[in-house]
C-alpha cells in the first residue's frame, strides 16, 4: 500500500508541477497558497518556483511534524519534495495561449487532477495544509476556512502584480481546480443511496436482491407521529438503476416514502468487488 501511495503522490505532483509551468506561469496566472507565493516570486524576482517551494516548506515541516503524525509527515515530505522537483524540472515548458479563459481552464484542471491524486492517496504538498492543521489543533480554526483564507490573501496580493483580467482568470482557475480536486478525491463513479419507508419493506428488499441483484439492509425504526414500529430499507445502486428501483418499489407499494441521495464513491461487493470478493476489473 505504501509503494502504491508513494507512486501516486509522485505522479500527482508531476502533473501539478507541469501544469503550473505549462499553463499558469506561461500565461501569467497566479494561484492560491504557497504555490501562488512561488509563482509571484517567479514573476517579481525570477526565482525558481521549485527551490522557493522547498525553502518555504522546510520551516513549515518542522513546525507541523507534531500535528501530522508519522504517515502523514512522510507523505507530506514526499509530496513537497516531489512538487519542488517537478516545478524545477518542467521550468522551461511553456504554452502561451491567446485565449486566457482556455489557459485558466487547463491550469485549473492540471492543478485539480494533480492535487486530487495526491490527496486521494493520503499525501499533501505541504504549504497552507500544514498551517491549517496547526491552527486547527491549537486554535480550533476550521482547516477548510484557513486554506480558503490563505488563498484569498495570496490572490489579493497578486492583484498588485497582475492586471485585473489576469486576477479574474486566476479565480476561474482556482475554482475549476477545487471542483476537479473533489471529483478526483471522491471518484468518477457516482451512485445513489436510497432509503425506503414502507409497510412492505421486507417484500421490497427481497425483490431488490432477486431482481436487481443488489444488497439491501433493513433498519429498525419507529414512526415519530404514529409511534408504530417498522423497517426502513437502505440500499445503494448505480445511477442507471435508480429508475428501475423506483418502479420496483412503486409496483410493490405505491405509497412508499423514498429518499434518494448522491453517493460519490462506493467500495464493496457489486461495485469494486465481485460475488467472490475479488476486485472487479
Amino acid at each position: 500500500m505504501r509503494i502504491k501511495n508513494t507512486i501516486a503522490i509522485i505522479f500527482g505532483s508531476a502533473i501539478m508541477g507541469f501544469g503550473v509551468n505549462y499553463f499558469n506561469i506561461a500565461n501569467h496566472l497566479a494561484e492560491g497558497g504557497v504555490t501562488g507565493i512561488t509563482i509571484l516570486l517567479k514573476y517579481i524576482l525570477g526565482w525558481d518556483p521549485g527551490l522557493t517551494n522547498l525553502i518555504i516548506n522546510i520551516p513549515l515541516l518542522f513546525l507541523g511534524w507534531k500535528v501530522l503524525g508519522r504517515n502523514a509527515l512522510f507523505y507530506t515530505i514526499l509530496g513537497t519534495l516531489s512538487l519542488s522537483f517537478f516545478l524545477s524540472l518542467f521550468g522551461h515548458y511553456r504554452l502561451p495561449l491567446e485565449d486566457s479563459l482556455l489557459a485558466s481552464l487547463y491550469a485549473g484542471v492540471c492543478l485539480g487532477v494533480g492535487l486530487g491524486i495526491v490527496f486521494r492517496f493520503g499525501g499533501t504538498t505541504g504549504g497552507t495544509d500544514i498551517i491549517a492543521r496547526i491552527l486547527n489543533k491549537y486554535k480550533g480554526w476550521s482547516i477548510g476556512r484557513t486554506m480558503f483564507l490563505s488563498d484569498v490573501i495570496v490572490i489579493t496580493i497578486s492583484l498588485f502584480y497582475l492586471d485585473l483580467t489576469g486576477a479574474m482568470y486566476t479565480l476561474v482557475a482556482v475554482f475549476i481546480g477545487s471542483r476537479v480536486i473533489d471529483f478526483v478525491q471522491e471518484g468518477a463513479y457516482a451512485a445513489k443511496a436510497v432509503m425506503i419507508i414502507s409497510d412492505s419493506s421486507e417484500k421490497i428488499a427481497a425483490k431488490i436482491m432477486t431482481e436487481m441483484e443488489r444488497g439491501a439492509t433493513l433498519l429498525n425504526a419507529r414512526g415519530g407521529y404514529t409511534g408504530s414500529e417498522k423497517n426502513v430499507l437502505y440500499c445503494v445502486v448505480s445511477r442507471n438503476e435508480i429508475v428501475r428501483l423506483k418502479m420496483l418499489v412503486h409496483n410493490v407499494d405505491p405509497y412508499a416514502f423514498i429518499i434518494v441521495n448522491d453517493v460519490h464513491e462506493v467500495l464493496g461487493e457489486g461495485f469494486t468487488l465481485d460475488e467472490n470478493k475479488q476486485p472487479m476489473v
